[in-house]
């Protein structure tokens, strides 16, 4: 039976779904389709509509088979032209970004031909494949991506666009207390507004894999925190959950995530569908399209096709 939404554990002056400030005695107005607001006593001024800055990163786990464009069932080639199309700000990878055991030398012969277009502006977190490189764990993920993947010399890392601080974390050692350590003074030392993480290894799916319990100990730390969107591969399907808590919880204030395993491999079926899981599509490669303001952020689910096959609510930061 449905589960029934507890009481939030939080409070904020805004709310969750439309950000609205909840500042007393102010004065709202539409004016030109602008939101504006106006302090207490100077509702009758003219009033000057704040412009909110945005920017538009792409999404996507699971995506670099060893095939190429030559194959028409190669799909990685696809969802790689939709990026092309997009032109985002960034691209970020939630794992697996090449089968089977990630060799630098498939890095270089299918991952480089397609997605190694972006690879200027991509931020890349590993998934479980990265790690059965037989020259080493993360081997060739590591020479491939360079610096980039590894900043200060380790697989986990953040950096900030806009009003956003973004943070890639590496899930094949959440049981590292070093990595844990590390994001608690990240969050800590955090002045942005709105926090995304990222990953490989989902805490919530409802596709082959489940809920993988080894998130939940960064999940907690992301919601005392107040973060806003985790994102996710290792599932091969698309799926978005409504706000929850790391238990599994309804929450408005939670944490909302987007599994986003169809970046080119092979699709997974629904097995179990979770508490809190809103829409869920299989056998469709594509794109996330992420949608950023500084106050809170959207996304579609881009086609290779071009179709846009779904669109989150907006929500707003916390």
């Amino acid at each position: 039976m449905p589960r029934t939404p507890h009481t939030s554990k939080r409070s904020h002056v805004r709310n969750p779904r439309v950000g609205i400030p909840a500042a007393l005695g102010a004065a709202l107005a539409v004016v030109g389709g602008v939101l504006i607001w106006s302090p207490a006593g100077q509702a009758g001024a003219a009033p000057t509509p704040r412009a909110e800055a945005g920017f538009t990163a792409v999404a996507a786990g699971d995506i670099a088979e060893r095939c190429t464009k030559s194959s028409s069932s190669c799909e990685h080639p696809k969802t790689a032209a939709l990026v092309g199309q997009i032109n985002p700000s960034f691209v970020l990878t939630m794992g697996d970004n090449q089968y089977d055991d990630a060799r630098l030398a498939d890095f270089k012969k299918y991952y480089d031909t397609t997605w190694g277009a972006f690879k200027a502006k991509t931020h890349p977190s590993p998934g479980n494949h990265e790690t059965y490189d037989p020259d080493g764990a993360l081997a060739g993920y590591k020479s491939y991506f360079g610096d980039v993947a590894y900043p200060d010399g380790e697989p986990y890392y953040s950096y900030e666009q806009g009003n956003w601080h973004f943070i890639a974390l590496d899930s094949n050692s959440f049981d590292d207390d070093a990595q844990l350590d590390w994001l608690k003074a990240d969050l800590a030392a955090n002045t942005k507004t709105c926090v995304a993480a990222y990953w490989h290894h989902p805490l919530f799916s409802s596709g082959e894999h489940g809920n993988d319990p080894v998130s939940r100990p960064v999940w907690k730390l992301l919601y005392d925190a107040k973060a806003e969107l985790v994102l996710n591969g290792h599932d091969h399907h698309y799926e978005r959950f409504a706000p929850q808590d790391p238990d599994g919880n309804a929450d408005d204030n939670g944490i909302v995530e987007l599994l986003g395993g169809m970046g080119g491999a092979n699709p997974y079926k629904i097995e179990e569908v979770q508490p809190n899981s809103e829409k869920r599509i299989t056998d469709t490669f594509g794109v996330a399209k992420l949608n950023f303001t500084d106050t809170g952020f959207s996304w579609n689910l881009v086609g290779t096709d071009g179709s846009t096959e779904d669109t989150s609510p907006t929500y707003s930061c916390h």
